[in-house]
């Protein structure tokens, strides 16, 4: 349908009390008493309402209609032009019998027996107004707040005020009185404009609202009855709070609307905090009233396609003044935050034509500036696009490496940010972790055939970035102990924070993680802590083992080969528990089912469901194997404490060179070297941990470390929290 005067958006009001965007459409009076609405897009059914004679519908701001289906479902048709808004409003009023020159059609409110009567009694009469003039306010005052219980009767009023302009005659007299110095006529005006607003009426905002009436409204507001003294609202709207055009807007209309807006935003946040519930009801309109406002600017300066390319243009160029690219920047940021009012559809669209013109590369220039207030305000423009459309910004991230260097990535530089934040209390970093995150939530990435955004954006973080937000961790860990004397053994730099995030990280049990782990040899610290830890029973023991017998439980195959190839030798002497006599178990299993299978390929000499009941029938046979370990494992946690001269005997010693020999004097490894053998050579694969023989293997069951902590990085002597 090509028809744009019945274009329309539906809108219906949530439980916050804000208007949803339901989709763009056209719409028709399918039967003589019904509404439909028919999505542009693909022709779905947008909506469908019959046209209730009881329902009271509302016409506001010449393109809309609202009206309430139900208790607490309001609706709203939004249309392109005034035109169709005024063929569907004659639609409705005709099915209701009433006159398309009235605003709303029905009273919209429940009234008592007394007021309908009363309303029944006073319906063929027109509602008298008191003369706009000194001595009436007190009777105008009055009768403005003696019609707020009664919707028939605030009609009645708006409708008396609107005909006879006396809006534009009550501010006249406003400057007079205020000339005057007259306090009393000036509190009564306040009581009564503030009636007005409570009206809630839309026709009666359209002209408070104007241009030639919106600064008399606000001066009104002023004198409180409460207050001694007057607010300074206009003071700080005219010579405080004055609009800058970082470029020039050609639009009038455009121009006025943002104005408009501005002020009626702060009349509603700074002048009209509402009190009560009642009072927020009777405000509904004066709220519908800003969001479409921002709703048309945000449509408008997006259609306006010379105007933002002329802002991206001023805002990377090096020429321009870091003030005028401090205001260009805080102009972004209002415009991100009227977008606030566009459904997600919307702003994914919004900030996608944001990407096509630049935003990000812009983005990228201005964080890296000296000034506090332009990187504060890039940081939010940067949480709005990381909000509202993460596969864009991935998608941007990705493509920079082929034009700059790491150090200037946009992400790394948001990492930089995050790090060096000079925020005492961390706000900043705060903030700029939560983006990181939201970035490398799998959660959140595309996985098409054509595109496997995951693989390819973590790959591209662990290739990039990694080594810039490790960066303050390595070197936290690499700085030596100046009290430390030449030659003795440094600490083992697996500490407990460290051991959770790997003990996290197979605990996802992603082959991704698990390769690169195989890949940086990253076992080898977590061994070489074991075997330094000796037969001392803490919790560092305990989380080491439940780590490995997680793999065996798990059967986490690759990380079980790489284990048994390159650490067996040195684990092997460990039988106080049965987790790595398991894990090599599981690894022979593994062996021998390939190797069958392999044969098998070969001959085909029995068939492959025989093989897999043999398989799972060794599996039956380690899970008994896993019920001894617990139970070796329980046994030998009750013994007593190892006395600490046989600890430090059996302990492996580190020499100059950093390397480790090993005497265990009561170890099987030791009889092994006694009996002739030849020792390992590795230093990894040569050290064992055991209980003294002659003791009964038993030690009491530690509680294994959380998985989920928080990890206390010092930074310049402040302190980063990361969740692991």
């Amino acid at each position: 349908m090509s028809d744009t005067r019945r274009r329309v958006k539906v809108y219906t009001l949530n439980e916050e009390r804000q208007w949803e965007d339901r989709g763009t459409g056209h719409v028709c009076c399918s039967e003589p008493d019904s509404l439909t609405v028919t999505g542009e897009a693909d022709g779905s059914l947008l909506l469908e309402s019959k046209i209730n004679p009881d329902t009271a519908y509302q016409k506001q701001q010449d393109t809309l209609i609202v009206w309430s289906e139900a208790e607490n479902y309001d609706l709203a048709l939004s249309f392109q032009e005034k035109a169709g808004c005024d063929e569907i409003w004659e639609k409705i009023c005709q099915v209701q019998g009433k006159d398309p020159s009235v605003e709303i059609t029905q009273d919209p409110g429940d009234e008592s027996e007394e007021e309908r009567l009363e309303d029944m009694l006073e319906s063929g009469h027109p509602l008298e107004l008191p003369p706009c003039e000194p001595g009436c306010l007190e009777e105008l005052e009055e009768l403005v707040m003696s019609v707020l219980p009664s919707p028939v009767r605030r009609e009645k009023l708006a409708l008396a005020l609107l005909s006879s302009g006396y809006i534009r005659k009550l501010l006249q007299l406003f400057r007079t009185i205020e000339e005057e110095g007259d306090r009393r006529g000036l509190q009564q005006l306040h009581q009564i404009v503030r009636g007005l607003l409570l009206l809630n009426k839309a026709t009666l905002l359209e002209v408070m609202f104007s241009d030639d009436c919106i600064m008399d409204v606000v001066g009104c507001l002023e004198y409180e009855p409460a207050l001694l003294q007057p607010k300074s609202h206009r003071q700080f709207l005219t010579e405080t709070a004055r609009f800058r055009e970082v470029i020039p807007i050609r639009d009038s209309e455009l121009r006025q609307k943002i104005h408009q807006t501005y002020r009626v935003q702060y009349i509603q946040d700074i002048i009209l905090p509402t009190h009560s519930v009642l009072e927020d009801n009777f405000l509904s309109t004066l709220s519908s009233f800003i969001f479409f406002n921002k709703v048309e600017i945000v449509s408008m300066l997006q259609e306006d396609e010379k105007f933002l390319t002329e802002v991206f243009a001023q805002l990377t160029d090096e020429a321009t003044e870091d003030s005028k690219r401090r205001e260009l920047v805080n102009f972004f940021k209002e415009f991100c935050a009227f977008s606030q009012t566009l459904q997600p559809q919307n702003r994914d669209a919004f900030f996608k034509t944001l990407a096509n013109l630049g935003i990000l590369p812009a983005l990228e220039i201005v964080m890296g500036m000296e000034d506090e207030q332009v990187k504060s305000a890039a940081m939010d423009i940067f949480s709005y696009l990381v909000e509202f459309s993460p596969s864009v910004v991935r998608e941007f991230i990705m493509q920079e490496p082929q034009q700059a260097d790491d150090d200037v990535l946009l992400i790394n530089v948001v990492i930089k940010q995050m790090i060096c934040d000079s925020d005492p209390e961390l706000g900043g970093a705060v903030q700029l972790m939560g983006l990181l995150r939201t970035l490398m939530d799998p959660e959140n990435m595309l996985a098409p055939a054509s595109k496997a955004e995951k693989s390819e954006f973590l790959s591209f973080f662990y290739k990039y970035c990694m080594h810039v937000l490790t960066a303050p961790l390595l070197a936290n860990t690499d700085e030596e102990d100046p009290d430390l004397t030449e030659g003795a053994a440094k600490p083992n730099p697996v500490c407990p924070g460290a051991l959770r995030f790997m003990r996290r990280i197979i605990g996802l049990k992603d082959e991704y993680y698990n390769r690169y782990i195989v890949k940086g040899n990253l076992f080898e610290p977590v061994i070489n802590a074991l075997l330094d830890n000796g037969t001392r029973y803490n919790l560092l023991n305990s989380a080491i083992i439940e780590l490995f017998e997680f793999i065996r439980v798990e059967d986490i195959r690759s990380l079980i080969a790489h284990i048994v190839d390159n650490f067996s030798t040195a684990l092997e002497s460990i039988e106080y528990v049965q987790t790595f006599k398991g894990l090599k178990g599981r690894y022979e299993q593994e062996k021998q089912r390939q190797s069958r299978g392999f044969s098998r390929y070969r001959r085909d000499g029995r068939s492959f469901q025989e093989d897999e009941d043999t398989w799972l029938n060794e599996d039956e046979e380690d899970e008994g194997v896993t019920d001894k370990s617990k139970s070796d494992y329980g046994t030998f946690m009750e013994s007593e404490k190892v006395k600490e001269s046989q600890d430090k005997e059996n302990q492996p010693k580190r020499t100059a060179s950093g390397s480790f020999k090993f005497s265990f004097s009561h170890s099987s490894g030791a009889a092994n070297t006694a009996n002739g053998s030849k020792p390992p050579s590795s230093a990894s694969s040569s050290r064992a941990a055991a209980p003294p023989s002659g003791q009964t293997a038993r030690v009491r069951h530690a509680p294994y470390i959380h998985s989920h902590a928080c990890i206390s990085v010092p930074l310049n002597h402040s302190c980063v929290h990361i969740l692991v």
